[in-house]
This record gives structure tokens, sequence and C-alpha cells, in this order.
């Protein structure tokens, strides 16, 4: 397992998103105590902002990835046992719930996508601005690694996930040339895979689209990391954990992530009654209410100060009868 350097404490390093309007959100829910369960802990700032206006409330901390959950750990130490780290994947919120003993909780947070951790990290692979292995995994004690998605797919693999989680319009183009590489050396590190994606990318495309390697680091890493297969899983899990007058909030940095959530929610605060039906049954009813007009953006003033805020995406909704969740297959979500 690759190690992190030091780079200080966490709350030197991070600076949660739309941190404010998130808590404005969820504190309803947890005013009178109850437990919150940040589904991406990453560092810590959305949940120490949380405990700190919830004094009553509890929160459940789970993150894939153990070096952020030691700096969490640190960094939220001083609220003793209301706060409770767990080493998960934030689809298993069921069995993560079971495990400590809740039925349901009071409110449900994502912030999803690479956090600031993995990105500075440049060891791991995650930036395509610094030379580094090619690894992309939030949990570095398993699974297949970027390298290893380059080196043994097949073109068709290769092309569709540049397409359907890059939104790559040469996705063919680059996994013929990905292929071609394999060939000759097995594709180990980040800057050779730069270096392709500059040759191959059309300049003209690069001038007007941004640095040509963003789409496919951001395939690769959805990949790696089953990222839409585990948020299909998860938003749905996330609601049936909710009791009446619980909350959700989900944070979303690109467009797939976003539809996803958009259409979960959207379903579960429309009526599924068939049309015409002259008496809309219970279990027809929404069990969703959504507290947002669309998806909520960062203040310019935000994203002025913290960049890495400006493709964030803000969705929440309330829970206003029982029953579960629906399922919405997307895209994004085949293997």
């Amino acid at each position: 397992m690759t190690t992190t350097p030091d780079r200080g404490p966490a709350h030197d390093r991070h600076v949660p998103v739309m941190c404010d309007r998130i808590v404005e959100l969820l504190t309803p829910a947890l005013a009178d105590g109850g437990v919150v369960l940040d589904t991406t802990l990453g560092m810590g700032g959305h949940a120490e902002a949380l405990l700190e206006a919830c004094p009553a409330a509890r929160l459940v901390g789970i993150d894939r990835d153990t070096e952020a959950l030691r700096l969490a750990g640190e960094r939220l130490a001083r609220f003793g046992d209301r706060f409770t780290p767990v080493h998960a994947v934030y689809d298993e919120i069921p069995e993560v719930l079971e495990e400590i003993g809740l039925e349901e909780v009071e409110a449900v947070l994502f912030d999803l996508g690479v956090s600031s951790l993995q990105l500075d990290a440049l060891d791991r692979g995650f930036a395509y601005r610094a030379d580094a292995p090619l690894d992309m995994r939030m949990d570095q004690s398993e699974g297949p690694t970027a390298a290893d998605v380059l080196n043994t797919y097949s073109h068709g693999d290769l092309a569709r996930i540049l397409r359907d989680y890059g939104e790559e319009r040469f996705a063919g183009r680059i996994a013929s040339a990905i292929v071609r590489g394999r060939e000759t050396e097995p594709w180990a590190r980040s800057e050779r895979l730069v270096d392709l994606l500059r040759s191959v990318v059309p300049a003209a495309s690069q001038r007007s689209g941004g640095h040509p390697a963003k789409r496919t680091f951001q395939a690769l890493r959805i990949e790696v990391n089953a990222e839409l297969r585990v948020l299909e899983r998860a938003v749905p899990a996330a609601i049936d954990a909710l009791g009446v007058g619980g909350r959700v909030a989900v944070l979303s940095y690109h467009s797939l992530e976003d539809r996803m959530v958009k259409r979960v929610l959207s379903a579960g605060s429309t009526s599924s009654a068939p049309p015409g039906l002259p008496v809309e049954l219970p279990e027809h009813r929404a069990y969703l209410q959504l507290l947002t007009r669309g998806a909520e953006e960062p203040s310019a003033q935000e994203v002025e100060a913290n960049p890495r805020a400006a493709s964030a995406k803000l969705r929440a909704a309330t829970r206003i009868r029982r029953g579960d969740a629906r399922p919405v297959r997307t895209r994004g979500s085949r293997r």
C-alpha cells in the first residue's frame, strides 16, 4: 500500500464545499439530536461543521480511504463518542447501520467524487499534473488499479468507459492508442498516459475543451472505484435508512453523478400512480419532498476562494412517508 506523506492536519488541508448551506439543510432534522450519516467522510470538514451546529447529534462517518479516516479521526477527536468512524464503501449503508445497531438515521450526507486528500496525494495517480503510478484506488488495500484497466481491458471496454464515464468524444481513438501502447510496454505511470492523450486528442479540442487528460482520468477513476455503480445502490439505501422527517443532501461534481441523483430524488418526490387511476393508493404517493429547486451551485465568492467547488451541484430532500425507495437505473450504471 502506498503511504501518503504527512502534509499537516486535515483542518489546514481541506475546505468543505457549500458547507454552510449543507448545515442549513440538514440541521432541522437534527434539532433534537439523532444521528447523521456522513457517507463520504473525507477529511471531516462537513462532519465537524454538523457536530458543532447540532450539539445533541451523533455522526457516523464512512470512508473507504484509511488515510482519510485517520485524518478525520484526529480532526474530530474532540467530539469523543459523538463520532464513530467506519471503514466501508458508501453503498454498504445497510450493513454499517446493522453493525452499529441503528435501524434509521435522521440525516445523510454524500460528498461525491475524488477528495482533496486524494487529489493532493500526487503519488496516488488521481492528478494528471504530476507523474505518478497509475493507481487511482480510493481504498488502496484492494481492487484493480488504473494500470490494470489500461493493460487488460479490451478495446471495446476501454472505449465504453471513456465514452460513458468520461463523456470523451474521442473514446475510440484513445482506446486504440492505449491498446497499441501496451503492446510495446505495459502502462504504469501517468506521465506516459498524459503524453499519449496530448498526441491523440486533436489540438482544436484541447484549446476548447480543457486539458486533454481530464476526461480520461475521470473515466478511469470512476471505473476503478465503481463510483456510479456504488452510487446507484447508495442513494436509495440512504433514503431507506431515513426516518420520516429525515433529510438527505448530495453534493456531486460531474453531470453523470448529478443526473443519477436527480432521477432518484425526482422519482421519490413524484406519484407513481398510473395515469387515469381514480384514487391514488398510499403506496403510489411520493415519499420525498425536494428541499432544493433543481441543483444549487456555490456562490462566485466561494468558487473564487476554493476553485475545487466550481463544478459542485447540491440536491436535497426530506422523507415524508415510509416506503422503499424506487430503484432507478441509468446508462452510467452498466458494467
